[in-house]
């Protein structure tokens, strides 16, 4: 199946397979006059048709215009079909006019159009029979015109197939166009398969359409193959470029250079791509202000440069710019789009500041400080309230004592000249200021910093007053020299009136001496020593003595001023040694050294002399002194000195010959360190005060009386009524006897108990309360008392036999005497405190005070020993064995 073979002529492919001819005929006078252009028949919209060389023409033509709009020409001589055209005659013409305006002139060309003629071969005379060539069923490009103005519908082409030949065949369509949206576009005849159109259509909306073509016979059978069929839309210069924006807004500063960029405009189109129709070109139609022109737009990019210097925010601060975007590269007949560019001059610091006068006048009072005299106004024409419209205001000249300040008011920016130093009219009655002002931001263009027009004279007038007495300079020097005779008159401190510069009528007054050292004479101010002055008194000692002093004059008026005195040093103090009383441990000790120290100034003080005046014999023999430093000495002594507190008289003297002797109390102590002795010393030196010896007093008062109501209760209880032995033997016993026993007990609570008479109480080992048997054997058991095993070890404790400081019993009632008990332990303790000494491993008898190991903590069977000691209060364990007869009690006592 395959298209009409007449038909073939309105396909747009088979257009665009036709050669174009130009054939331009220059005859010598004519060459402007006649072009022929060979096109086909029918010509599509916007497509070239041939070109004229209109330099050779007219080379200076600047408008080219063609008489038939069918066909436009652009300035290269390329001719285009503005729409498409089918050439009904055989010929066509029409004229371009080519005209300079500046010369006035205009010349024409004519372009004829012919039809292009085909050439066909003739047969040649031995080919009889005729073969027709098998036709395809493929693919015929075919396209339609966007917009079409019909008539519709409006045919496109037949399609056919071969099987028509020997078929009924019947055509139908299928695709976007035909059951697609947009629907029924397209539609085939069935019979016939000629393909039509029934409206326009946009390209931009459908740029193609690819239906399907079918070929079937009246039962249904396919005769071919489905056919495809693409319909290209050829596109028409229908869409306007339009800018990305509506308004553009840009900024460029006024002192740009030539060239810079302002910005870029950008527009789009909606034609078809790569064709003139989306050749944009960019231009400007209007400036606002119109003159001068200042910027200008590449015509291909967009891209707007400055293309003056001239750019001056004072002047002109926006300007409003037009722009116009043409497709067809910019030629006449193109659609154009517009839009509005906004470019604001934005300011730079290129108008320096000025002063509205050269010179100023300002009045102050003298005396008068921070205080406003003058405000200076500036101009500046560059944006307000920018740093390049802020001033910044200097003294340039006539400040040098640092009399005034200026500064800027932020508001106004005006400079605030202010007095900051009192003013003296006596001593200057103007002043002379010369005043520069530039801005806070650096200038752009090439000027000076400071010009004529950015300096200003002020002058300032200081005006006079009646002024009080003035103490000038505020502190004043004078020296005296220590331990001045009292009544002594020296120069004092001198005020003076303003006026007459002299202080006659001013009368002075002391305000403030710290040690009350003098006095000040009234009327000429000068001072009188009323103490004798000491250097050394006054703390620091290098420091001057300062006095305040008023003056006053006649009108009461007054002024303040220091009178600083320096008190000149005298030798006047002897060096002394700084210690009362020193430690040296012998023999670790061999020396100690001595240091002596003299208020005087240095010029009065080391070196140091220390010798030992004339002393007792002892003294020169064991003790000498030799020389360390300026302000130093070193004492030691001889081996043979012995261990006692020597008082050794030493002098010391300054270069000047002050001298001075000081008693230093050495201790020669047997020690290994000051310390340990000097506690003793510390002891021994004790003076007690009346009230530290009533309380003494009242303590040995207090201990009498306890000792007498002790006495006084152990005679009582002697003669009191005696316990049986039954209700002795069921008191709470613990036996802490470890050999076969006898009836020696000791109680829980450490005291012996021997018999029911036995209700005295006293300690193992001690003097009883009631003696029978002589003093004599009491001092020995005092005696045997103090004897310890504490070189026996066991487990590490220590036993003793006076450990057991409990009761003791009297000595009639105990079975043995002491001379009996004292003959048979002292061998057997004896005996065994040797081995012990002799082998720390050695394990002692049964018959010996065992040693134990520790049993745990809270153990209720408590020590075994019968030295053990029982005698603390916290000692109360015994209670968790308690016999029958005492659980009731125990039950009643733990409730309570």
């Amino acid at each position: 199946m395959a298209a009409a073979g007449p038909r073939r002529s309105v396909c747009g492919a088979a257009c665009r397979q036709l050669l174009l001819t130009l054939v331009i005929f220059s005859l010598a006078g004519e060459a402007c006059k006649k072009v022929i252009l060979n096109v086909p028949s029918k010509l599509e919209a916007d497509k070239i048709i041939g070109r004229v060389n209109l330099e050779e023409c007219f080379r200076s033509a600047d408008l080219i215009q063609s008489s038939d709009p069918d066909f436009r020409v652009l300035s290269d001589g390329s001719v285009y079909t503005a729409r498409a055209v089918v050439l009904s005659d055989e010929k066509r013409s029409f004229t371009i006019r080519l005209s300079d305006k500046r010369k006035q002139k205009q010349k024409e060309v004519t372009v004829l159009l012919e039809h292009q003629k085909k050439v066909l071969k003739t047969r040649h005379t031995r080919e009889t029979v005729l073969r027709r060539a098998k036709r395809r069923w493929a693919p015929i490009p075919c396209s339609m015109q966007e917009n079409s103005l019909g008539p519709f519908p409006l045919f496109l082409q037949q399609v056919e197939s071969d099987a028509a030949q020997n078929y009924t065949v019947f055509y139908s369509i299928s695709g976007r166009g035909v059951d697609q949206e947009p629907l029924n576009l397209f539609y085939i005849e069935r019979d016939t398969g000629n393909l039509f159109c029934t409206q326009p259509v946009d390209r931009e909306e459908y740029d193609v359409f690819d239906l399907i073509a079918y070929a079937s016979t009246a039962d249904g059978y396919s005769a071919d193959l489905p056919l495809p069929l693409p319909i290209r839309v050829e596109d028409e210069n229908d869409n306007h470029p339009v800018f990305t924006e509506a308004i553009y807004n840009f900024e460029v500063s006024e002192s740009s250079r030539l060239g810079t960029t302002v910005g870029v405009v950008c527009a789009t189109d909606r034609d078809e791509p790569d064709t003139m129709h989306t050749r944009l070109k960019y231009s400007i139609l209007q400036q606002t202000p119109r003159s001068p022109g200042l910027f200008s737009v590449h015509p291909s990019t967009g891209v707007i440069t400055t293309v003056s210097h001239y750019l001056d925010r004072e002047v002109v601060d926006k300007y409003s710019l037009i722009m116009k975007v043409q497709d067809m590269d910019g030629q006449f007949f193109g659609l154009i789009g517009t839009s509005t560019c906004i470019i604001t001059v934005t300011d730079s610091n290129d108008n320096a500041p000025t002063f509205r006068q050269n010179a100023y006048e300002a009045f102050v009072e003298e005396n008068a400080f921070n205080v406003e005299i003058l405000r200076i106004p500036v101009e500046d024409k560059d944006l307000i309230n920018t740093a390049n419209w802020r001033v910044n205001f200097t003294i340039l000249k006539g400040n040098e004592n640092g009399h005034f300040k200026i500064s800027t008011d932020k508001e106004t920016n005006e400079g605030v000249l202010c007095v900051v130093k009192p003013l003296n009219y006596e001593e200057n009655h103007q002043v002379n200021l010369e005043i520069g002002v530039n801005n806070e931001a650096p200038f752009t263009r090439d000027i000076p910093r400071v010009t004529a027009l950015n300096r200003a004279l002020v002058t300032v007038h200081v005006r006079d007053l009646d002024e009080g007495p003035e103490c000038t300079p505020a502190a004043q020097y004078v020296r005296i020299k220590e331990n001045l005779a009292v009544g002594s008159k020296i120069n004092g401190y001198k005020a003076y009136d303003p006026e007459t510069r002299n202080g006659n009528g001013l009368r002075y007054k002391k305000l403030h001496d710290p040690k009350g050292w003098i006095t000040i004479d009234e009327i000429s101010g000068s001072i009188i020593t009323s103490k004798i002055l000491d250097r050394e008194v006054q703390t620091p000692k290098n420091e001057l003595y300062n006095i305040t002093v008023l003056a006053i004059d006649k009108d009461n008026r007054s002024c303040t001023g220091t009178l600083a005195v320096d008190i000149e040093d005298v030798n006047d103090n002897p060096p002394e040694i700084l210690q009362e009383y020193v430690v040296i441990c012998k023999p670790k000790m061999g020396y100690t050294d001595i240091l002596a120290v003299d208020p005087d100034e240095p010029v009065h003080g080391a070196p140091f002399y220390f010798s030992l005046p004339n002393t007792s014999p002892e003294i020169s023999r064991l003790w000498s002194l030799t020389k360390v430093n300026d302000t130093a000495a070193r004492l030691s002594y001889q081996k043979n000195a012995g261990f006692q507190e020597y008082t050794i008289p030493i002098t010391v003297k300054d270069r000047a010959g002050q001298a001075a002797t000081k008693l230093l109390r050495v201790n020669l102590c047997e020690c290994t360190h000051p310390a340990q002795c000097r506690v003793t010393s510390r002891s021994a030196g004790v003076v007690l005060g009346k009230w530290a010896i009533l309380a003494i007093l009242l303590g040995i008062a207090l201990l009498f009386s306890v000792l007498l109501t002790l006495v006084c209760g152990v005679f009582g209880a002697t003669k009191g009524k005696r316990f049986p032995e039954d209700l002795a033997q069921q008191n709470l016993i613990i036996s802490n006897t470890e050999a076969p026993g006898d009836d020696r007990v000791c109680s829980a609570n450490g005291f012996m108990t021997q018999t029911a008479n036995n209700s005295s109480q006293g300690f193992c080992g001690t003097m009883g309360s009631g003696m029978k048997n002589g003093g004599q054997e009491t001092i020995e058991m005092m005696k045997g008392g103090n004897q310890t095993l504490e070189s026996c070890r066991g487990a590490g404790h220590h036993h003793t036999l006076d450990s057991c400081r409990g009761g003791h019993t009297e000595v009639d009632n105990c079975r043995y005497t002491y001379s009996e008990w004292h003959s048979f332990t002292q061998p057997r303790l004896g005996e065994k405190l040797h081995r012990c000494n002799q082998n720390e491993d050695h394990m002692p008898s049964q018959d010996y005070v065992l040693t134990y190991n520790y049993e745990g903590r809270g153990s209720p069977a408590g020590s075994v020993g019968c030295c053990s000691e029982k005698q603390e209060e916290d000692g109360l364990d015994f209670l968790n064995n308690l016999e029958p007869k005492f659980i009731t009690l125990a039950e009643a006592c733990t409730k309570r």
